[in-house]
C-alpha cells in the first residue's frame, strides 16, 4: 500500500528505529541488557516483516512505495517488561542507539516506534533522550514522527522533539500494526503533501486502572472515538489519550489527551482540552473493583460449573511486575480447594532443581518469593515434575516467538504451576498453551494480566475475581507509594482539582495557553 504514486515526486528516504520496554518502578529487580532482543540494521525489518507490530505496520505502508526508501536502522524491544533499566544497560542500549544512528545514511525524515513508560536508573524519561539524541545528530529540522503506547508517558521532552505523535487506541491493544500504519501515513503528509503539525497536549491528573479502560466497551470508549473522529476529518492529523503506566512512578507520570493538526492551532488546543475533559468526565468510574484473597477463595469454592479466573494483576509481568507472587497458590493450597487450579510462577531456582531432578521426580521445593522476598515469602510444597522445556513457544498475540526460558510443568495434587526461569508476557495464554495446557480444562487459574482480550477468558470464565493481592502493579494503587509522580492526582488524593492547561508544540517550539 503506497503513500502515492505520482512519478514526478522525489524520492525520500527514510530512518526507522524501535525501542519498547513497560517498567514498573515497584519491582525491585533491575532490568538488564539480556532482557531485551536487539537487532541492527536488516535484521530489524527481517524480524518485523508480518509481525502484529508498529514496525511491522510502517513497513506494510512504506516499505514498496516507489516514493520511498526505508531504512532500518536500530530495534530493542524487552522479551518482557520489568524493573527500572539498569545504568550499564541503559548506557549500553543508548550507546548501541547512537552508533547505529551515526552509521545510518542521510534522511529525509525519522519515524520512531517507541513505547513511553521506560525508565532507567540515572534517566527518567529514556524515550525523550533517544529523540534528543536524534535531533542531536540529525537537526531541528528534520522531521521525525513517534508512536507511542497507550500507557506510556508523554513527556514534555517527547512532543517537544517529535513533529507529531500517534498512539495507541485500543486496551487490550490489538491495534499495534494499525498505529505503525497510522504513522507511516501521517509521515507521508509531511514529506509528500507539506502538511504542517500543530501539537496540542493537555496533562489530566488521573491514574486510571479497571475494565473502564476496556476500549470496546468501558467508559474511555467516548474520548477514543472522539479522537479517532478527529483524525479523519479534514485537518485532524492524530489525537488520542495516554493514560500512562501507573507503576512507572516518574516526575511527569499522569494521564494526557493530545490532538495534532495541519497548522491549526486553536482547533488542536480545542480538541486535546475536550479530550481531557471527556476522560475526567468520567475518571472516578477507572479504578478496579478488588476482592480480599480470603473472599476470592470463598467464592472459588462455591460449586458450579465452569473455570473461575483468579486475576493477579498484582503481579503482571507485562506491567513490570516480578511475576515471583505465590500468593494465591498459597491461598488456594490453605483453603483445601479440590478442583484442578493452574498457577503461572517465576522461580529460577525451582526451575534448576527440577531439570537436575528430572521428569517423574518428586521434589519438595519453596516455591515464589524468588525475586521480590519482601513481599512474597517462599511457600513449601511438594510435587512431581510433569514436563520439562526450553522455554520457547509462539506468542498466540503476535505469532512472534517467546522465551520463558527453562521451565517446569510441577504437579502439586491438583495444582499445575507452571514454573519459568525468567518473565514473559501473560496477557495471553500462550505460556500456557505452548506446554499443551488448556486453561478451559482447569476449574480455576490464575491470570497475572489486568486484562486480556475478550475471548482468551472473559468470553467463556464462569467468573473473573480481580483479586486485592500484594504485588509491584497493584491495582490498588494507594498501596504502592508512589513519591514521584504529581501531585495531587487521583486516586492517591482527595477532591483533585482540573483545569485544561495546553501545550502547544509546534515543530519544536512551544507554548503553554489555558483553556
Amino acid at each position: 500500500m503506497s503513500v502515492s504514486t505520482n512519478p514526478s515526486r522525489r524520492r525520500f528516504r527514510v530512518l526507522v528505529a524501535e525501542c519498547k520496554q513497560e517498567v514498573s518502578t515497584f519491582n525491585p529487580n533491575p532490568s538488564g541488557y539480556g532482557d531485551f532482543n536487539v537487532r541492527v540494521g536488516a535484521t530489524l525489518f527481517d524480524h518485523h516483516r508480518g509481525v502484529e507490530s508498529e514496525v511491522g505496520g510502517v513497513m506494510a505502508v512504506l516499505e514498496d512505495d516507489p516514493e520511498i526508501e526505508l531504512i532500518p536502522v536500530w530495534g530493542a524491544s524487552c522479551k518482557t517488561c520489568g524493573g527500572v533499566l539498569a545504568a550499564d544497560a541503559w548506557g549500553r542500549l543508548s550507546r548501541e542507539f547512537s552508533t547505529a544512528l551515526a552509521a545510518a545514511p542521510a534522511a529525509d525524515a525519522v519515524i520512531m516506534c517507541l513505547h513511553g513508560a521506560m525508565a532507567a536508573q540515572g534517566e527518567e524519561d529514556p524515550e525523550g533522550w533517544l529523540l534528543a539524541e536524534l535531533r542531536r545528530q540529525r537537526g531541528d529540522a528534520l522531521p521525525v514522527v513517534t508512536s507511542l503506547d497507550l500507557h506510556g508517558i508523554a513527556t514534555d521532552r517527547m512532543f517537544a522533539l517529535s513533529d507529531a505523535v500517534v498512539a495507541f487506541h485500543t486496551y487490550p491493544h490489538v491495534d499495534l500494526r494499525s498505529t505503525g500504519q497510522r504513522a507511516a501515513f501521517l509521515m507521508g503528509r509531511i514529506l509528500q503533501d507539506g502538511v504542517c503539525p500543530v501539537t496540542a497536549r493537555v496533562p489530566v491528573p488521573v491514574l486510571v486502572r479497571g475494565d473502564e479502560l476496556i476500549t470496546e466497551t468501558g467508559a474511555i470508549r467516548r474520548p477514543i472515538e472522539r479522537a479517532k473522529a478527529f483524525e479523519v476529518s479534514g485537518g485532524g492529523l492524530s489525537a488520542g489519550l495516554f493514560v500512562g503506566n501507573p507503576f512507572t512512578d516518574v516526575p511527569e507520570l499522569q494521564s494526557y489527551a493530545f490532538a495534532v493538526t495541519d497548522g491549526d492551532e486553536a482547533a488542536a488546543r480545542n480538541t486535546a482540552t475536550e479530550l481531557a475533559r471527556l476522560l475526567w468526565a468520567d475518571h472516578e468510574k477507572m479504578q478496579v473493583p478488588l476482592v480480599s484473597v480470603s473472599d476470592a477463595m470463598a467464592a472459588l469454592a462455591r460449586q458450579a460449573e465452569g473455570t473461575v479466573a483468579l486475576v493477579d494483576a498484582a503481579d503482571a509481568t507485562s506491567s513490570g511486575a516480578s511475576g515471583d507472587s505465590n500468593t494465591l497458590l498459597r491461598a488456594v493450597l490453605a483453603s483445601g480447594y479440590t478442583g484442578r487450579v493452574l498457577v503461572p510462577l517465576v522461580d529460577p531456582s525451582a526451575v534448576g532443581a527440577a531439570m537436575a531432578a528430572g521428569i517423574g521426580a518428586t521434589l519438595n521445593l519453596h516455591l515464589g518469593g524468588a525475586l521480590d522476598p519482601a513481599r512474597f515469602e517462599p511457600l513449601p510444597v511438594e510435587v512431581t515434575v510433569r514436563m520439562l522445556s526450553n522455554g520457547r513457544f509462539p506468542s498466540e498475540s503476535w505469532g512472534e516467538e517467546w522465551n520463558s526460558g527453562p521451565t517446569a510443568v510441577l504437579q502439586a495434587g491438583q495444582i499445575t504451576i507452571v514454573v519459568t526461569s525468567q518473565a514473559v508476557h501473560l496477557f495471553d495464554r500462550s505460556l500456557f498453551l505452548g506446554h499443551g495446557l488448556d486453561p478451559r480444562q482447569f476449574d480455576a487459574v490464575v491470570v497475572k494480566s489486568p486484562h486480556c482480550q475478550h475471548h482468551m477468558y472473559a468470553a467463556w470464565c464462569r467468573e473473573m475475581i480481580h483479586v486485592d493481592a500484594p504485588g509491584a502493579t497493584s491495582a490498588n494503587l494507594p498501596s504502592l507509594g508512589h513519591t514521584r509522580c504529581p501531585r495531587p492526582i487521583f486516586p492517591l488524593d482527595a477532591d483533585v482539582p482540573f483545569t485544561p492547561e495546553a501545550t502547544i508544540y509546534v515543530r519544536n517550539r512551544s507554548v503553554k495557553s489555558d483553556s
